[in-house]
């Protein structure tokens, strides 16, 4: 694996609200993670945006608790980290499937913006296959207004959109499998339809800082995976200690409701 400049990648976020295009895992090791997510599907059905999958399966919370990853969430969002949601986002080949211009902490309901996502491809993500579109900056341009639809085609949960984005200010940000971007819950963000001939697979991974609390009821959950939590503002998630357990299996369908229930209030 390449060695990371942790410093650079600070820098980096921080004035650009997100990295892209850093490697962490090879295309070999992408390639086994995604045999493994398929092979669970057969058994699950699709897995494409099912909450906290990290307690469902093993390769997810294997993904997202590696000393290399946290060694860079630590740079953006300090020592004592939470991981609070997992979840796979599916593209299928040739399909209309998008995503809007949208920042990601708008429904969430968290105290604070001490948050990023990390998107890592299990497949090339490609202009084709689309992959993410970032807005540089706009991160520190505080909260847009949101409008709400009912677009099937949207994959956020409200095809949640915001109206007016300057799209030539947009960088695309393709990965290859194995590759990952970082990015701010206040950055704005979309991408386009999968024109491609293979499933477009996305790992995203939600961190937070552990004095992060949720605003809307006090039922949420999360997983101390660095540091200290010493505020113990949620509930505890239960690692996957095999695939599909079937208690694990029943306890995520309850979490993935109350995730639905939150992000969906306004």
């Amino acid at each position: 694996m390449a060695q990371h400049d942790l410093a650079e990648i600070k820098a980096n976020y921080e004035r650009d609200g997100y990295v892209s295009g850093i490697e962490l895992i090879s295309e070999a090791q992408a390639q086994q993670h995604r045999k493994r997510l398929e092979s669970a599907e057969q058994e699950f059905g699709n897995m494409h945006y099912k909450s906290k999958a990290h307690t469902l399966l093993t390769s997810p919370l294997e993904l997202a608790t590696m000393p290399s990853t946290l060694d860079i969430v630590e740079q953006m969002i300090g020592p004592d980290i939470l991981l609070y949601n997992v979840t796979y986002i599916i593209k299928e080949a040739n399909t209309p499937s998008h995503v809007s211009w949208h920042q990601d902490l708008t429904f969430w309901g968290l105290s604070h913006d001490d948050q990023v996502s990390m998107w890592l491809a299990l497949s090339p993500a490609t202009p084709e296959s689309g992959c993410m579109r970032m807005i540089p900056g706009s991160h520190k341009g505080g909260v847009h207004k949101h409008i709400t639809m009912d677009d099937k085609t949207n994959v956020l949960l409200q095809s949640q959109t915001i109206e007016g984005v300057d799209e030539t200010k947009s960088v695309m940000c393709p990965l290859k499998s194995g590759e990952a971007s970082f990015h701010h819950g206040w950055t704005l963000h979309a991408s386009m339809p999968n024109r491609s001939n293979d499933r477009r697979i996305g790992l995203n991974i939600q961190y937070l800082a552990s004095h992060v609390r949720q605003t809307k009821h006090d039922m949420d959950t999360a997983m101390l995976v660095r540091g200290k939590d010493t505020y113990n503002n949620f509930g505890t998630d239960l690692p996957a200690t095999r695939d599909l357990d079937p208690a694990a299996i029943q306890r995520q369908a309850e979490l993935e409701a109350l995730h639905v229930e939150t992000a969906g209030q306004a």
